[in-house]
């Protein structure tokens, strides 16, 4: 009488056959490889279809659609390695003895010095002298978007700058402003070959960004200092007495009256002394 096996029912070759509880494990452990590879490869094509998505509608992309700023950045660039590079640094950090760092000085530094002519500068000495400008206002605007955008800073303002307090501005150029400027604007004499300029040619906007960057020997008047209504008070005052005419007929100083009676009181006793002394040494 014969046994039968268990196991015969498998084909030679084969471990156990597809009904036994091993098989049934290996098959299981086949589906689970199976959809974690499906879950991998879904992730990546996730990941991919992201990073595609992004790339077309990041806002980088965006803003290069918009060449205007980035073709002004670009030529300031190109007339800044021309004409600045050598004193203010390839990164705009300054060179030792030569020129201070732009960093941090903004489009309103940029502004004033280059619209003034002060520079680039003629040669190293006590004061940066006003001079026609080298470049064109579209120049200016170039090297101005192109520091704004490396260093950054103060910004240039828009608007009318002269609208402000007359009597306010009066008051605070006279507090902050007449012991250098001389209290209607015309300049003065420094210490060690400096002088502060006179501010009768001046435009708003050179006025404004004078305050803003302080150029040489003049402090800065941030917003902290000086607020945007105050500097334009400044302004109004500034252009105000320039445009008027000297009180008492000659410009002596724009004191009038008294400077004249001054005037006079010295040259009549030093003719009439004169006169005195003339006719003792005829008699």
């Amino acid at each position: 009488m014969s046994t039968t096996n268990p196991q015969s029912d498998a084909l030679p070759g084969s471990s156990e056959p597809d009904g036994t509880p091993v098989a049934r494990a290996r098959a299981r452990r086949r589906s689970k490889a199976r959809r974690r590879l499906a879950n991998v490869a879904g992730l990546l094509a996730a990941l991919f279809l992201t990073g595609a998505m992004y790339s077309v509608f990041s806002p980088a992309q965006a803003a290069d659609d918009g060449t205007s700023e980035s073709a002004a950045e670009a030529a300031g660039r190109e007339l800044y390695e021309q004409s600045c590079i050598s004193c203010h640094g390839s990164n705009l950090d300054g060179v030792e003895g030569r020129g201070p760092s732009l960093i941090g000085v903004g489009e309103a530094a940029v502004y004033f010095q280059v619209h003034t002519g002060r520079m680039p500068l003629v040669r190293q000495e006590a004061d940066a002298h006003k001079k026609e400008s080298v470049f064109s206002d579209e120049e200016i605007d170039q090297l101005m978007a192109y520091v704004q955008a490396n260093g950054g800073g103060p910004t240039v303002p828009s608007g009318d700058l002269r609208d402000g307090d007359l009597a306010q501005g009066g008051e605070l150029f006279r507090l902050n402003c007449a012991s250098c400027h001389n209290f209607v604007g015309q300049g003065g004499a420094l210490s060690s070959g400096k002088a502060a300029p006179s501010l009768l040619d001046a435009t708003d906007l050179e006025i404004y960004t004078a305050m803003l960057s302080g150029p040489e020997n003049m402090p800065v008047f941030g917003d902290n200092q000086l607020t945007p209504e105050e500097k334009r008070a400044v302004i109004n005052y500034v252009q105000t007495i320039t445009a008027q005419a000297d009180p008492g007929g000659a410009g002596i100083g724009r004191v009038g009256p008294v400077g004249e009676g001054l005037v006079i009181w010295v040259v009549g006793i030093g003719a009439l002394m004169f006169g005195i002394f003339w006719m003792g040494s005829k008699a």
